[in-house]
């Protein structure tokens, strides 16, 4: 399909540079392609209401790490050059893949000093070799440091790498390590937050409680990839980032047995529904599953599983947009936010919210 199929124009201000306080405050777009009326305005915390007793929630757990560094590139014969390296996913208890700035002149061999010695001397230093280079910035990095120890020096001297449309508005500050988390991330290992889940207050998970709406738990780390704009002018030529993950067979046994009762899985983020997703078979059933998933979905594309999504607002040309119109209908999402931006609602990472039904 042609990329520009999914553009639209966004006003700079609707671009949220803070989350909504409360969090459960934001507003909510039910989009459901099967009603009359099939766009309303609401707020998270009315969710319940649109769910039944025993339909199933699905959160990513996913934990994001500080895991934008800023170091001094050394090699043999030249001097030092400052660089910076967002790691995107872990290969290794010592390496990771990151995307690094400026790409063109880090070469294989390379030594990278990150962090301020004065803040990582009692860890022991953040140094790497630069082992392998790829496409569009991307490269592997061989850490002195392993397992744990790695972790907590890249705690110590990273940064929360906020999306690009954030940083180019304000620097990163404190507050971010908290408002870009979701309220039950455990699993370490996210670049990105999976922003819908950001939505979600003790409240609110009361009140879902309350409701008969079951929570499950999947991991998908986050990738810095998801923020990569698509350079291709169609979709067939665009190779899509991988992401790593698990579904255990546990919790695919639950969701298993929601479907089987007719209850509905809610999807909460595009991660969760690229897993699920990623995980279900053709007959519908999921299985326990772990992997890297690079699942590309765009219209046309047969969901397996998932009945409903809860997300936040993307950007345009962007591969989420492909995703959410594939599942509500490509002229049903433009219409939509067409509506989310006359109205006022705020966009990408600290925006508002929508639950999308799927059109099938």
């Amino acid at each position: 399909m042609r990329v520009d199929l999914f553009d639209f124009e966004l006003p700079d201000e609707r671009i949220a540079l803070r989350p909504a306080e409360p969090r459960d405050s934001a507003r909510l777009l039910v989009v459901d392609p099967h009603r009359e009326a099939q766009l309303s305005d609401h707020r998270v915390c009315d969710l319940p209401s649109f769910l039944k007793p025993g339909d199933a929630l699905v959160f990513n757990d996913t934990k994001v790490i500080p895991a934008q560094l800023e170091g001094i590139r050394h090699r043999e014969g030249a001097g030092g050059q400052q660089v910076s390296a967002t790691l995107h996913m872990r290969v290794g208890a010592n390496r990771w893949k990151a995307f690094a700035k400026p790409g063109k002149r880090i070469k294989v061999g390379d030594r990278i000093a990150f962090g301020d010695s004065g803040e990582s001397c009692l860890l022991g230093a953040l140094d790497c070799t630069v082992e392998e280079k790829g496409e569009g910035g991307e490269v592997t990095l061989v850490f002195d440091l392993s397992g744990p120890a790695l972790d907590e020096v890249i705690h110590s001297v990273g940064h929360i790498p906020l999306p690009p449309y954030i940083a180019a508005k304000r620097a990163e500050d404190e507050r971010d390590r908290a408002d870009y988390q979701t309220i039950y991330a455990r699993e370490d290992g996210a670049v990105a937050a999976p922003t819908a889940g950001l939505h979600f207050t003790p409240e609110l998970f009361a009140a879902l409680d309350e409701a008969g709406i079951e929570r499950h738990f999947v991991t998908l780390h986050v990738g810095a990839g998801t923020f990569l704009p698509m350079k291709v002018d169609d979709t067939d030529d665009h190779k899509m980032h991988l992401e790593s993950g698990y579904v255990s067979d546990e919790t695919a046994a639950r969701l298993n047995a929601v479907k089987a009762r007719g209850g509905r899985i809610v999807c909460v983020g595009t991660t969760s529904l690229r897993l699920i997703e990623s995980a279900a078979q053709n007959s519908g059933e999921i299985r326990g599953w772990a992997g890297a998933t690079g699942i590309f979905i765009t219209p046309g594309y047969r969901f397996k599983a998932v009945d409903a999504l809860m997300t936040n607002f993307h950007l345009p040309r962007s591969t989420l947009f492909m995703l959410v119109s594939a599942f509500a209908g490509l002229e049903t999402m433009h219409a939509a936010y067409d509506h989310a931006i006359s109205t006022g609602y705020r966009f990408y990472s600290y925006g508002d919210s929508s639950l999308l039904f799927r059109k099938d």
